[in-house]
């Protein structure tokens, strides 16, 4: 990031009102109903768009088989965006949950199908577990639609706890994750 955050903002996670941390944000984007691929790049452009987040890579987009989900739920279409933000994690969240909320994503039956799912992996080295929020994201260690993406724009990942993404994905079946060159995202 190359602007410098406004010091005179208080940090929540700190409250030093020092400048706060640039942290990296590993984000997972998923879509299964309507306009897919707009639903992404959507949430991509909201991103970007988010005052003091800076994307700084997006994976290639991925189909991939619904995991847990209804019978008859159609594939996903799933991408990780890389970012960097002074945000607090409580923030990142709020933003994620508005994006999902803006592209009608309706919550209810868990793991059922949805325009938009925007979940965070990992922001830095923050841990969290409230009722909220659970950093590094609970199940991300086992879901290959998360791992094979993130991989690709980041070959040395770690979660926090679990290790190595690439250690990770040799022990998962990625037969379900198909990268899908004819869809691209603009950055």
């Amino acid at each position: 990031m190359t602007e410098t955050p406004n010091p005179h903002i208080v940090d929540p996670d700190s409250l030093t009102g020092e400048m706060r941390p640039i942290r990296p944000a590993v984000v997972s984007l998923g879509s299964n109903c309507g306009d897919r691929l707009a639903n992404l790049q959507g949430a991509v452009n909201a991103l970007a768009d988010t005052p003091e987040v800076e994307v700084v890579a997006v994976s290639s987009v991925y189909e991939t088989a619904p995991v847990d989900s209804p019978d008859g739920s159609p594939s996903f279409l799933n991408v990780v965006v890389l970012a960097d933000s002074t945000l607090s994690v409580a923030m990142l969240l709020e933003r994620a949950m508005a994006v999902e909320a803006a592209f009608g994503r309706a919550r209810g039956e868990r793991n059922a199908p949805r325009t938009l799912d925007v979940d965070l992996i990992v922001v830095g080295d923050r841990l969290s577990h409230t009722t909220d929020l659970t950093l590094p994201h609970p199940r991300a260690h086992e879901r290959a639609f998360v791992l094979v993406p993130w991989h690709q724009v980041d070959a040395a990942a770690q979660i926090p706890g679990r290790g190595k993404v690439a250690d990770l994905l040799a022990g998962l079946d990625t037969t379900d994750v198909v990268e899908r060159d004819d869809l691209v995202l603009q950055v």
